[in-house]
């Protein structure tokens, strides 16, 4: 599709989108007059705002991605900045309490999911090294020596195995606190790494998630090959739901960063850089509230005994759940409902 084509195709949503918002950004006067107005034709329709807010960040995308006049990207620029502004202006008071639930309930979200490209690469990073070194383990557990020393090893085997020391074994509430700070350094190390490796071209984002998956992997396949599997997947299964996640989004906003630097398109690479780091540092809002939640329910509910291995695989099912339902489907706008109870199409 050419430039003209494109423009021809969208140009009356955003004629669409500008009018409503000069409508709504109008003086005071003018407010007034559209309010009078509005008692006869309807007040501003808001579902069809957020309709066309999505539609111009879509078409800014690609104009973008297809190198289109510059002209053309700067018009789109304006008109998702100004109606980000008006769909997400803060009307609470306080000490920030209505800008904190805004971020959680519909920026993180929203954010993640307009990295989804990134974040489909950075799980198969992930995923792929987990799964293929954790058979290999599985079919030969000395595999395991191959990506970690005997005494990483033995730790595990102690951690999970039938021993005294095992994970899950009774312990004090000054350990859990430990642990609990121990957990978090640790989870927003790994997350920094993701993160921050983006800045070498991405490079150090790809080295991270394939690092650590392999890692994951190979302790689980070895720990399952040795039948202490009950043991280790009802620790980590409730977790991983916040924990694995966390790592895989750190990846996705560090891919982000790197693919600004090698691809800057019309920009210079420091103000691709600024672009994609305000939009990927949102995501990383979400990864440390994430890990933070990952440290708390590993040192005080993963590791307690007294729980079943059932209660916690059903625990752990429902916070996957929980995760996946958060960034797939909240901040999404509501649809507009008619006068007959049915979406509006609009």
């Amino acid at each position: 599709m050419t430039p003209l084509q494109f423009e021809t195709a969208h140009a009356p949503q955003w004629d669409e989108l500008q009018a409503m918002l000069e409508r709504a950004e109008g003086s005071p006067a003018r407010k007034r007059a559209d309010r009078k107005a509005d008692k006869k034709k309807g007040a501003i329709d808001g579902a069809r705002l957020s309709v066309l807010y999505r539609r111009a960040c879509e078409h800014l995308a690609l104009a973008q991605a297809r190198a289109y006049p510059i002209g053309m990207t700067q018009r789109l620029e304006e008109l998702t900045r100004r109606a980000h502004q008006l769909i997400y202006r803060r009307h609470e008071p306080g000490f920030g309490i209505g800008r904190l639930r805004r971020l959680v309930l519909v920026d993180i979200p929203q954010s993640v999911r307009a990295h989804r490209g990134y974040l489909l690469v950075a799980t198969l990073l992930f995923l792929v090294p987990t799964l293929l070194v954790g058979w290999a383990c599985w079919r030969d557990p000395g595999f395991v020596l191959h990506l970690m020393d005997a005494d990483q090893v033995r730790n595990f085997d102690q951690m999970y195995g039938p021993g005294p020391g095992s994970i899950g074994k009774p312990r004090s509430a000054d350990t859990d606190w430990q642990m609990f700070g121990f957990y978090i350094q640790h989870n927003i190390g790994i997350g920094f790494q993701c993160f921050a490796g983006g800045l070498f071209g991405g490079l150090g984002s790809v080295f991270f998630l394939v690092f650590n998956g392999l890692q994951g992997g190979a302790v689980a396949g070895y720990l399952t090959a040795r039948g202490y599997s009950t043991d280790f997947y009802s620790f980590v299964v409730t977790h991983s739901a916040f924990e694995l996640t966390a790592i895989v989004m750190s990846g996705a906003a560090g891919l982000r960063i790197g693919h600004a630097l090698l691809a800057p398109g019309r920009r210079t690479r420091l103000a691709a850089l600024r672009h994609a780091s305000a939009d990927a540092i949102v995501v990383m809002y979400g990864v440390i509230a994430f890990l933070l939640i990952a440290a708390a329910v590993e040192a005080f509910w993963s590791s307690a005994r007294w729980v079943a291995p059932e209660v916690k695989y059903g625990v752990g099912a429902a916070c996957w759940a929980l995760v996946i339902a958060y960034l797939g489907w909240q901040g999404r706008p509501r649809a507009a409902i008619d006068a007959k109870g049915t979406p509006d199409a609009g």
